[in-house]
């Protein structure tokens, strides 16, 4: 089976040509070298994939029939992913939501005042004149005797 109908049967990419351009971006490889969307993919092949900033590492156990559902997946790939990876991942999403919960959207005009107030204007408030602050009169400056 070739490597882009079978990322696509295994459902790691939505569609099929989603999965050609990303292994023509060479996100995808086989073993060390990066392959094209017509290499065949063979039982004991560990396929590396590049997606969402993370490598994923998947073995190919058996060669699926078509595509199947979600739950039959795990007959056919075993994941070899390491940890760490998914601790990238985790923390990712962590320092996202950090800010606003998922779903809120941009912030409101309200929000945008309030983050306004707690950032503070102290700097534009502390040098309103900046004549002073740069030392200068309206004269000119003040050092220069006549």
């Amino acid at each position: 089976m070739r490597i882009d109908k079978f990322l696509w049967c295994i459902r790691f990419y939505k569609t099929r040509s989603i999965a050609a351009e990303e292994i023509k971006k060479n996100r995808v490889s086989i073993g060390t070298s990066a392959v094209k969307s017509s290499k065949e993919v063979k039982e004991g092949d560990v396929i590396k994939i590049r997606k969402n900033q993370i490598d994923y590492k998947i073995k190919v156990t058996q060669i699926p029939k078509s595509r199947m559902g979600a739950k039959l997946v795990p007959l056919h790939i075993q994941d070899v992913t390491d940890k760490e990876q998914y601790e990238l991942l985790k923390l990712r999403k962590m320092s996202q939501d950090y800010y606003r919960s998922k779903g809120e959207g941009r912030p409101t005009k309200k929000d945008r005042r309030e983050m306004d107030e707690y950032v503070g204007n102290d700097i534009a408030s502390d040098f309103t004149d900046w004549d002073d602050f740069f030392g200068e009169t309206a004269d000119g400056p003040e050092d220069s005797e006549d």
